[in-house]
């Protein structure tokens, strides 16, 4: 059992210290995808818009198997808190086997029908090929990415941030040279910065599987072998989180299928904004990483008082950190585009639908960490009917951006004003009811 903290300060010292290292892993597939964009977004608007199309399929396909961090978090810390460590690590490695399968499962069909998929969404003739190129090439490097999801939901849930942070690190900077000698020197264009991410994300989850294989051997009683019952438990367990973040990206594919209708300068300036996007809420999001072990932790220690002391603390932080992360976004725009693109209209365009995005952090910010008090908590069906209830609220506004909004700048904008300001302050709305009642707060293991 580990020391329970009794006073405010002690309780952000160990939410920021979680926090910190969590924000590395977290951001790790955001910078490959704004690292791509700054290689590529100087090949000229089509490669860009390409990869805005191809970026956002792959992302969505990652990010709608993020239960295996998350549940395997809350599972995890709940043992930790109980002191059951040896059992917690033994779901964790369930988990990691699953990862493995999912993975494999998602390449094969996505190299063969990348074409198909990117026409779906609309991609013009002069996108289409670019966009296929890189998803072709980047979409092996899934396999690795829910492995990295898999061991970093057990490091977390052992209260570890430590070591994804590291994984994070080499990986960007892997990536970093590897897409641009890809892109430029070796001549492979787009297709070469989808190769560069796809090796170095499965270059990461194979060192932090390995980093958990290595720790439960220390610990003695680890089953690393695949056991298909717990297999089958954790794929069960994890259907609400899959269907509540299947609900989260299908809000972005709509939004990026009605920035593909407001014509190229649209998309190609969506694709900067919605990597900055992702960068700051996966930012963020490391607060909600913190609240997810600390909250699990609580349930499992059997200690209600602290979870709720927890919850009030990290919700603080979230909204101080969304409110300064959203003020620099917010004035910074005019010298973040260039740095994607010399094209002047998409930078135009890009920049006012970033004071938007910098608007609504502070809400993006209450948000992140409400959910992931109610994912450590195991709340899963409860985010399950949230998130469609929230994404039906979207629609409507989507869809009037969609058949009323002009092309270009003033469109993005409207289009990134009902994303943030209509369907993040439902999920705002949504959250905020539940964990103020006690329903979620369900004790022991």
């Amino acid at each position: 059992m580990t020391h329970q903290p009794s006073t405010a300060r002690e309780i952000d010292r160990r939410i920021l210290h979680l926090a910190w290292p969590a924000l590395g892993a977290l951001i790790a597939e955001p910078v490959f995808v704004l690292i791509d964009s700054a290689v590529v977004g100087h090949l000229g608007r089509a490669p860009l818009a390409g990869l805005s199309l191809a970026s956002n399929v792959l992302i969505s396909v990652v990010s709608i198997f993020i239960f295996l961090a998350y549940a395997t978090t809350a599972a995890v810390s709940r043992y930790q808190g109980a002191g059951k460590v040896r059992e917690g690590i033994n779901l964790g490695v369930d988990g990691m086997w699953l990862a493995l399968i999912l993975g494999l499962v998602i390449t094969i069909p996505g190299m063969i029908f990348a074409p198909n998929v990117v026409q779906l969404l609309g991609a013009s003739p002069d996108v289409l090929p670019h966009a296929t190129a890189y998803l072709r090439t980047s979409i092996p490097g899934t396999t690795g990415m829910l492995l990295v999801f898999a061991a970093t939901g057990t490091l977390r849930g052992l209260q570890d941030t430590r070591t994804p942070f590291i994984a994070a690190v080499v990986g960007a900077i892997a990536n970093t040279i590897g897409s641009i000698t890809f892109v430029y020197p070796l001549g492979m264009g787009i297709a070469g910065s989808g190769l560069a991410t796809a090796l170095t994300q499965i270059g990461m989850g194979t060192w932090l599987v390995y980093k958990v294989f290595d720790g439960g051997r220390n610990l003695g009683g680890i089953n690393l072998k695949p056991h298909f019952g717990g297999i089958w438990h954790a794929a069960q367990a994890g259907i609400p989180l899959f269907i509540r973040t299947l609900t989260l990206r299908a809000a972005v594919i709509i939004t990026v299928v009605v920035a593909t209708s407001l014509g190229d300068i649209a998309l190609a300036a969506h694709q900067i904004v919605n990597s900055m996007w992702g960068l700051t809420s996966f930012a963020l999001d490391a607060l909600a990483i913190a609240a997810q072990a600390l909250i699990g932790s609580g349930l499992g220690g059997a200690d209600p008082g602290l979870v709720r002391q927890y919850t009030r603390r990290a919700l603080m932080w979230g909204v101080v950190a969304g409110s300064g992360i959203g003020f620099l976004i917010a004035i910074s725009g005019f010298g973040i585009t260039p740095l994607f693109t010399s094209d002047p209209q998409v930078q135009h365009a890009a920049t006012w639908a970033l004071v938007v995005c910098g608007v609504v952090m502070p809400i993006a910010g209450w948000v992140f960490v409400l959910d992931g008090v109610l994912i450590g908590a195991g709340d899963g069906r409860f985010l399950a009917v949230a998130g469609v209830t929230t994404l039906v609220a979207y629609l409507p506004l989507v869809g009037a951006v969609w058949a009323w909004a002009p092309a270009d700048t003033i469109g993005l904008v409207w289009l990134w004003i009902g994303f943030g300001c209509g369907y993040m302050l439902a999920r705002a709305i949504t959250l905020g009811v539940r964990a103020s009642g006690e329903k979620w707060i369900v004790l022991g293991i």
